[in-house]
């Protein structure tokens, strides 16, 4: 009878190695989802609307699509957040890099290499 609270602590070790395991993998898909989804959002943007130019009506299509996505999905889609879709499709123009570094970079991380001015500091 001794060994069943030894077993007992085995197997809730164990159980919990799982489930902080899956807790990392599903914060790595969420995390690349994510990034990938932003990098989608600012090449169609890019590609499509400015004709990979910063026009002058950039400025109101970025407020429009600001609000309407705001007023659909509530709070995290402001200007800005609109700007940093369009610079990480700008900074790294192959998704398949992309997808590379958002598996193992957090999209806080990508903000900051994206606006590093140094292309050689950025690709380190």
């Amino acid at each position: 009878m001794s060994n069943k609270p030894q077993n007992t602590n085995n197997l809730f070790s164990e159980i919990k190695q799982l489930i902080e395991e899956a807790r990392q993998n599903v914060a790595v898909v969420v995390n690349a989802t994510t990034t990938v989804l932003y990098w989608n959002i600012g090449e169609r943007i890019n590609t499509e609307i400015l004709d990979n130019k910063r026009a002058k009506y950039g400025k109101e299509v970025i407020k429009t699509l600001s609000d309407n996505l705001t007023e659909e999905y509530g709070r995290g889609w402001s200007q800005q957040q609109i700007r940093h879709c369009l610079r990480i499709a700008e900074t790294f123009p192959n998704n398949e890099i992309l997808y590379t570094l958002c598996r193992k970079l957090s999209w806080s991380h990508l903000r900051t290499i994206m606006y590093l001015k140094d292309d050689l500091r950025r690709e380190f």
